[in-house]
């Protein structure tokens, strides 16, 4: 409450959506009081493009402004402008659960080559440097689940969202209000994490709708799946190739085909993980064991992880039948072009999906059934069997973010329903409607609600 002139008012929260509104990417919400500005994610713009022209736009908002910064989960998605906003002047605090500060780092300094060829592509200077990664990283720190944070009246707490290591959903409060920002929601049962934790009581909610439209496999069915491609691709003496995100799809798939060959189901055979970053992930997730359901060794017969690039290269000098996963997930950069250049033409060969396709990348093409692609100015012929597990997806599907919602439907007035496509996003909202019968809107970019 503030007083003015003798009267007492209520304060209020005004929510501005500036990414992640009727778009899977660029999550960026603007949080705003009497008192202070506060960020929840601050994402790369996607599409066709590893880093979309938009990135480069100056920010809607003053950066030095922001008192600070919650980061719901380390996907370049929603971390990816990061230094971007210490560039152009933020000094606030930034926010995470510890795991999702470290990864975050990793896949930041990561990103930086992916970047500067961007750059040179669209006639951009380098959207920031090392420095400002060096610079940001000072700011950041790491708060455990359930642990409260102040910034200027606002109450924070993070709970675990079970999406990726780390990852949150993150309820802000300031004692009138409550509102909640899923960030992604899990796939859960996830092997990894578990369950994600339910919706804390909320006023107001932002939702991802990723998979909004749709439900997914059950994950038992998407093992048999899993051996089945490999049971085929070894038949037919060719190469699995797996473009994989560096961060739980891989360690998941590193879980499945350890139990798979330990359990007799498929043949022994060389399993390549050739990438960097998913090689450092995979120590993150080994260094904080406790943050998943039970210990989990990622190491097995046959696995060769391949960090540097003569190891890398040296893959091709190994005969088929082999496995290979490499980054990125959705074709836009890193190895997995390479492997993809090699192998696609091949018909004894499959390339194998397991995650989400953005409209436009080279991954969502091959998962529509384009027959030639072109990668580093090639044009590719597309000879392989194209295969894919939803299921393998780290993303709720609609029956569970409904689901989700549920329990708190008599004390929401509203869901804003974002991080999706604008398709999935509507179908999402109007379920939200119907089954819930709670007020749900698919907010457009730039737009400002009052709490």
């Amino acid at each position: 409450m503030e007083r003015s002139g003798g009267c007492t008012r209520i304060t209020v929260m005004k929510l501005s959506f500036h990414g992640g509104a009727r778009t899977v990417t660029g999550a960026n919400y603007l949080l705003q009081t009497g008192k202070t500005k506060i960020l929840i994610d601050c994402g790369l713009i996607q599409g066709c493009n590893f880093c979309e022209k938009q990135n480069w736009e100056p920010f809607p908002y003053n950066p030095a402004e922001i008192e600070a910064v919650l980061i719901t989960h380390s996907h370049i998605d929603h971390i990816g402008r990061l230094p971007k906003l210490y560039k152009d002047g933020f000094r606030g605090t930034i926010y995470s659960t510890p795991p999702c500060r470290e990864a975050g780092e990793l896949a930041l300094f990561d990103s930086d080559h992916i970047l500067a060829q961007e750059a040179e592509r669209f006639k951009k200077p380098i959207l920031y440097s090392e420095e400002d990664v060096n610079g940001l990283t000072k700011l950041w720190r790491g708060i455990e689940y359930y642990k409260d944070i102040k910034v200027q009246g606002l109450k924070i707490n993070f709970y675990n969202a079970g999406h990726i290591l780390g990852s949150a959903s993150i309820l802000v409060e300031d004692g009138q209000t409550n509102v909640v920002f899923s960030g992604d929601l899990g796939n859960s049962p996830a092997p990894l994490l578990g369950n994600k934790d339910p919706l804390p009581a909320a006023d107001y909610c932002l939702i991802e709708s990723v998979y909004g439209d749709r439900r997914h496999e059950a994950s038992r069915k998407r093992r048999e799946i899993l051996e089945d491609v490999i049971e085929e691709t070894v038949k037919a003496g060719g190469v699995l190739i797996i473009p994989a995100f560096a961060m739980e799809r891989t360690q998941e798939l590193l879980k499945e085909l350890n139990d798979l060959i330990e359990g007799g189901r498929i043949p022994p055979l060389p399993v390549f993980l050739d990438s960097p970053l998913a090689i450092k992930l995979t120590a993150v997730y080994k260094k904080y064991q406790s943050y998943l359901k039970e210990p989990a060794d990622f190491d097995f017969p046959g696995l060769k992880m391949t960090l540097t690039t003569a190891e890398s290269k040296a893959i091709n000098d190994v005969p088929p039948p082999k496995i290979i996963i490499a980054g990125s997930g959705m074709s836009h950069g890193g190895r997995i072009l390479h492997h993809e250049k090699r192998y696609l033409s091949d018909p004894k060969s499959t390339l194998l999906v397991i995650g989400y396709q953005a409209d436009g990348s080279l991954g969502r093409q091959l998962l529509d059934g384009a027959k030639t692609v072109n990668i580093h100015s090639e044009e590719i012929t597309v000879h392989c069997r194209i295969k894919n597990i939803p299921g393998y997806s780290a993303h709720a599907d609609q029956p569970q973010l409904l689901n989700w919602l549920k329990p708190r439907r008599r004390r929401l007035k509203k869901v804003f329903v974002v991080q999706g496509e604008e398709a999935a996003s509507n179908i999402l909202a109007q379920k939200i409607k119907d089954e819930l019968a709670v007020a749900s809107a698919v907010p457009a970019i730039k737009m400002t609600a009052v709490l």
